[in-house]
């Protein structure tokens, strides 16, 4: 396969004729370059007077390879023939360069050309394109291709530092200017040393064509620093979407970040930028900032919004998950309503890098999540919830990769690493490694912590920091604004639920005195089980045990359960693994437990006969089997959720 290099331009401060001075001094070696052991003239034609001058040379390279290569090809120097072309009227100079030595098998072209600035005559730019082919190399031609290309581009840079040498070396000899070439009549004695070289157009780029250019100034200020060949394979992808006639090509920034997701590869950068285009395109993309109005439910209870800058410049969001309620927001907008409200978010995000850019120094390319998890707690890690988050992280990094700077994850309670477990295996492993984790209570600390990426006036105050915060706090979504529910749930207050409509909550009504119970059979020791439920009219009393005997799960009178309602045991094949604990009348109770050893579980609920009307239980219950959960905990207690506390 042909490798391919391509520069962007980089720009001279200085007229071109100085450069040309400069560019000559650099023959027959520099130190600079000490690759170069020598080089000799073969040809040199000068006529017009003196307009065009075609020179051409025979230069001797040192061979900069690993010791085995060296002994394979038995060489220890390279020979390259360098052809020059100057037109001093088109104040241009375009340079070819192929190998000698080895041409039967590897095939090494490059071009460069120095030009005058198209806006600025008083400047120089240059580029260069080079590529890389070797046919036949004792096997080892992938090998060769990809460490030959690398070492070129590493020596690339070299070039301007060499021109801006030499121009100080002229600058100490007492020459700071050049004049230009100026017309007169050819004469007959022009300088005619030897007519070899062939011709080759000067013409130099127009402004539109310059402009169209990467330049090595402005990769410095809005990209960042890029090795030579990752600036080439950002030329090559732009060539791509050149060629395809698009209407609105991408800018260099998207294109960055498509390239960077795909590890530079150009093909795979390529197909995913065009399908995320094709994307935009079909779901009205580029219209949400004008068009997307917030839904009333997300203006009041969705706790997240924009706060100020980290000490990179990049945008902080802010999202205090713990406190959002996924359900309820989940079965007010719906899914497809999240998703938008999120791709919103993005493109706001992507507005405020823009700004950003311009306003700072240095290169502003991403945005920043701090997300505040106080309050997490099993009731987040809904399904129906975890499958939207993972739809929601899928379509951003396909579609907007590399925006992400760093996550702060703060006030992790010890739920998180189930949570993680979970969504990080969505993730990818560069995404995650952005990822800095402040847990505990401890702001004080955290504070600390936060304070090495954001200045210390700029931390929240429900953080530690001076800042006061204007993110809403979300809170419980009211069940009235509920859109998924029948007329009997909406009469009740309560969820969508029960087996009949295929929810995946279990509506269960309890008698004072009586008892629920769901036997559950493991045989995956470590195993997680976890828990959500909702107590509607009544309190009731929840338990967890495991037994050594085979139970049946029913709904019972207390007086037939092995339990009595206080939670008291009453045979000695069942053993409580979790405290008892009251869930009171619209509460929601969430929780989970490491499943140490095979055998049978039971969640007991009980509706105590001191109550004075039945109860209605909402119940769910998964399994996270031992090969996805990798926590280190033995044992996550349940909780009561705060935002239902709240509610009372």
């Amino acid at each position: 396969m042909v490798q391919k290099y391509q520069s962007p331009v980089r720009v001279y401060k200085y007229p071109f004729e100085l450069v040309m001075k400069a560019y000559e001094r650099r023959f027959p070696t520099c130190l600079q370059m000490p690759i170069v052991l020598d080089c000799q003239i073969v040809s040199d034609e000068v006529k017009e007077n003196g307009a065009i001058r075609n020179t051409s040379r025979r230069c001797k390279l040192a061979v900069e390879a690993p010791y085995l290569f060296k002994k394979l090809i038995g060489l220890d120097v390279v020979y390259f023939i360098q052809n020059n072309f100057l037109d001093m009227r088109a104040r241009s100079l375009n340079i070819e360069a192929v190998n000698e030595t080895y041409s039967s098998r590897i095939e090494i072209f490059e071009r460069c050309r120095y030009y005058a600035h198209p806006e600025n005559p008083d400047w120089t730019c240059f580029d260069q394109t080079a590529t890389l082919d070797i046919k036949n190399f004792f096997g080892f031609e992938h090998s060769m291709e990809k460490m030959g290309m690398k070492q070129y581009t590493q020596t690339t840079l070299k070039g301007k530092e060499i021109i801006e040498f030499f121009i100080e070396e002229l600058k100490k000899d007492g020459i700071t200017s050049a004049e230009r070439w100026q017309s007169c009549e050819t004469s007959e004695n022009d300088v005619v040393i030897d007519v070899q070289a062939s011709n080759l157009s000067s013409r130099k780029p127009s402004i539109a064509e310059y402009e169209d250019m990467l330049d090595g100034e402005y990769i410095s200020k809005n990209l960042g620093e890029l090795e030579p060949l990752q600036e080439s394979k950002l030329l090559e992808l732009r060539e791509i979407f050149k060629e395809a006639n698009l209407t609105k090509i991408p800018d260099y920034q998207t294109m960055l970040r498509f390239l960077r997701a795909r590890d530079f590869s150009v093909e795979k950068a390529s197909q995913m930028l065009q399908e995320s285009l094709k994307w935009r395109e079909e779901n009205c993309i580029d219209q949400i900032l004008s068009e997307y109005k917030k839904p009333s439910v997300v203006v009041k209870h969705f706790p997240g919004g924009w706060h100020q800058c980290d000490k990179d410049g990049r945008p902080i969001f802010i999202l205090r998950l713990g406190h959002m309620d996924v359900k309820g927001l989940l079965k007010s907008i719906g899914e497809e309503g999240l998703l938008k409200l999120t791709l919103y978010i993005c493109e706001e995000g992507l507005q405020l890098i823009q700004a950003a850019n311009k306003s700072n120094d240095k290169p502003v390319l991403s945005w920043c999540l701090l997300v505040d998890l106080d309050g997490l707690s099993m009731r987040h890690l809904w399904r129906p919830g975890v499958k939207a988050l993972l739809r929601i992280i899928e379509t951003v990094e396909m579609h907007y990769p590399e925006t992400l700077g760093r996550v702060f994850v703060v006030r992790a309670p010890r739920v998180f690493p189930i949570a993680w477990t979970i969504v990080s295996a969505f993730i990818d492993d560069y995404t995650r490694s952005k990822f800095l984790f402040y847990g505990g209570p401890d702001c004080l600390h955290m504070k600390d912590g936060l304070e090495v990426y954001i200045d210390s006036e700029a931390i929240l105050d429900f953080l530690g920091g001076p800042c006061e915060s204007l993110v809403h706090e979300g809170g419980l979504v009211p069940k009235t604004l509920y859109k998924s529910m029948s007329d009997e749930d909406a009469d009740n207050d309560a969820p969508v639920v029960g087996s009949n409509n295929g929810s995946l909550y279990t509506s269960v009504d309890l008698k004072p005195g009586h008892i629920h119970e769901v036997v559950i059979t493991n045989n995956d020791p470590k195993s997680v089980l976890t828990w959500d439920f909702d107590s509607v009219k009544s309190h009731l009393h929840f338990t967890v045990y495991r037994t050594t005997v085979v139970p049946m799960s029913t709904i019972s009178d207390a007086s037939m359960s092995v339990f009595d309602w206080t939670g008291f045991e009453l045979d000695k094949n069942y053993f409580r693994v979790e405290p008892s604990l009251v869930c009171h009348a619209k509460e929601s109770v969430q929780g989970s437990h490491v499943m140490n050893h095979t055998g049978h579980y039971v969640l007991q609920w009980i509706c105590p006969p001191s109550c004075d009307n039945p109860a209605q239980l909402m119940y769910f219950h998964e399994i996270l089997s031992s090969a996805n959960y990798k926590g280190s905990m033995s044992s996550l207690q349940s909780g009561i959720s705060v935002m239902s506390l709240n509610s009372r």
